[in-house]
């Protein structure tokens, strides 16, 4: 076969990772007086106005990859350095958010495990969490790097801004050399562990609210 089931069943998952992560980000700058990404039509959960076919290409064959930036202005922001700050980390929050919503449906058994649904939603809470820890990395143009540019002194910003032209190229050569999985995959992994350990509250909430009504 061409295409397993589990390089189809990866479309959806994507999809609705990607859309959490970019519609998180244009939420956060409208809330913040942005309008760039309303006027831009990003303040949506359509997914298809939040794709990059590359991108999603790349995450699709090798779980790494990016959507299209949602456009704003900083200028609109208040306070505007916090601002940027927010709307950049806006996108990871919502994904690991995302990701225990998911995971708390699996644990209630809602979906049988052996379902077609089920292998969605399981790899959707899986590639929400890879790209939270992915955005995070400090080099451009991922949000991490944003993030890092706000925190550091302006004058350390600018010098290194100059090379932010740069940043794919190293992120490619990283992704090509395996490099990144070093540190991605296990910090994936700790993530889910400490939301599989919270999440176990709630579940024990929801099902001791529905014994009371028994």
């Amino acid at each position: 076969m061409l295409f397993s089931r589990e390089m189809i069943f990866r479309i959806p998952a994507l999809l609705l990772a990607i859309t959490v992560h970019e519609y998180a980000h244009a939420k956060a700058a409208d809330a913040l007086g942005d309008p760039t990404p309303r006027l831009s039509g990003r303040l949506t959960l359509n997914p298809l106005a939040h794709l990059d076919p590359l991108g999603l290409l790349m995450l699709w064959l090798v779980r790494f990859g990016w959507a299209k930036p949602v456009p704003i202005n900083p200028m609109y922001l208040r306070p505007r350095r916090l601002g940027i700050i927010v709307v950049s980390l806006a996108g990871a929050a919502a994904n690991l958010f995302f990701a225990g919503i998911i995971l708390i449906i699996l644990k209630l058994q809602i979906i049988p495990w052996d379902s077609v649904v089920a292998t969605v939603l399981e790899m959707t809470m899986w590639y929400n969490l890879f790209l939270a820890v992915f955005n995070l990395i400090p080099i451009p143009p991922l949000d991490g790097s944003k993030v890092l540019f706000e925190l550091l002194p302006r004058e350390t910003a600018y010098h290194l801004s100059q090379y932010e032209q740069y940043g794919p190229i190293l992120l490619i050569i990283l992704l090509y050399l395996g490099s990144l999985n070093f540190v991605l995959l296990p910090l994936a992994n700790m993530i889910y562990d400490i939301l599989y350990r919270l999440t176990d509250f709630f579940v024990f909430g929801i099902v001791y609210k529905i014994l009371l009504h028994f």
